[in-house]
């Protein structure tokens, strides 16, 4: 019952006395306690709703404040990370006795896929989320994640917007590096971080329009048995079961990459150690990887960009500021008409 619904109930019981209390009493002698007994009770009751009202929103959603991490770690063993999850796996309650509507998990892959072959290795088992990002060789790029409840038709939208964004931070980067004329050392460091940076966004943006083999994990949710038999699937690399998680906006979601073989770190970009490019070729962008045209080519041994907790859409600094230099997690990129369509 809500609280509104009880104290509608008081009133009607509790105002029906009062009233016919003060006619007693303008009629005739009545009870002289009647009237603030009744008012005493009036407001213990009303006090009492209160705080079982309060009480009932405090603990209608547990989760609120909490996130929760799934995944691994920078710093922590691939090889341990892979045995874990497989043992979660394995003792798994074949019901989810908190819901029994499935259980969320972190699928990652060998290889990177295109949308089509995740699609395939998925089949009809219910998605939620998938991670990409570019692999070039030797450079850092931004790790996204994009809203996909329809497999590979949401993907390819997200691609696609992930496409344009990438081609104005690209501009956006020649601009800034345009605009730094002097020649001193610290703003020649500048011009060529924006450089690479305008470089990486282009290399992004061509290969996310591509439909590149960009994808390399995704949640889902599903039956124990059915996680069970999806970690045996050609592709898949680990099924990391997380029946802890009740609200994916309240998770941050770690998967390994695929060129990850002993610990998860971030690597050093190449491209920010290089001397200054040349006027006139400081715009080309590097080429991805053939790991990233074709989903059974062999991955490199780079490790992975570090995945931040903070999702915005990132913006180039001004020429007073440092540029980050790794890239963040994008936010979730939805696709057009998907319910995450809310950013």
């Amino acid at each position: 019952m809500r609280a509104g619904d009880l104290l509608r109930q008081l009133d009607q019981r509790l105002l029906t006395r009062l009233a016919g209390a003060a006619t007693r009493q303008r009629l005739g002698p009545a009870r002289p306690r009647v009237l603030p007994a009744a008012a005493v009770l009036s407001c213990l009751a009303v006090l009492a709703t209160a705080v079982w009202a309060g009480g009932e929103r405090a603990v209608s959603d547990r989760t609120v404040g909490d996130v929760t991490r799934v995944g691994v770690a920078a710093g922590d063993s691939i090889p341990g990370y892979l045995r874990t999850a497989a043992a979660d796996l394995a003792a798994l309650p074949a019901v989810d006795p908190a819901t029994g509507d499935g259980t969320y998990a972190l699928v990652s892959f060998n290889a990177y896929l295109t949308a089509q072959r995740a699609a395939v290795v998925f089949g009809d088992v219910p998605v939620a989320a998938v991670f990409g990002r570019v692999p070039l060789p030797d450079r850092q790029t931004e790790i996204v994640r994009i809203a996909a409840q329809r497999l590979p038709d949401d993907v390819v939208t997200g691609m696609a917007a992930l496409a344009a964004r990438k081609d104005r931070e690209a501009a956006d980067y020649r601009s800034r590096a345009a605009a730094l004329g002097g020649g001193d050392p610290a703003e020649r460091e500048l011009r060529q971080l924006y450089v690479s940076g305008a470089q990486v966004a282009t290399a992004e943006a061509a290969a996310y329009r591509s439909g590149c083999a960009c994808v390399y994990a995704a949640v889902i949710r599903a039956e124990p048995g059915t996680l069970r038999r999806l970690a045996y699937r050609p592709g898949v690399r680990a099924v990391d079961p997380a029946p802890e998680v009740r609200r994916l906006e309240r998770t941050v979601f770690t998967p390994p990459l695929p060129e990850q073989e002993e610990v998860a770190s971030p690597p050093a970009d190449a491209g920010l150690a290089d001397e200054e490019p040349t006027p006139g070729v400081e715009d080309r962008a590097p080429e991805p990887s053939e790991a990233s045209v074709s989903a059974s080519a062999a991955p490199t041994a780079t490790a992975a960009p570090e995945v931040t907790d903070s999702s915005p859409d990132p913006h180039p600094p001004t020429p007073a500021e440092t540029p980050p230099s790794t890239p963040p997690t994008s936010a979730d990129v939805p696709p057009t008409g998907s319910p995450e369509a809310t950013g």
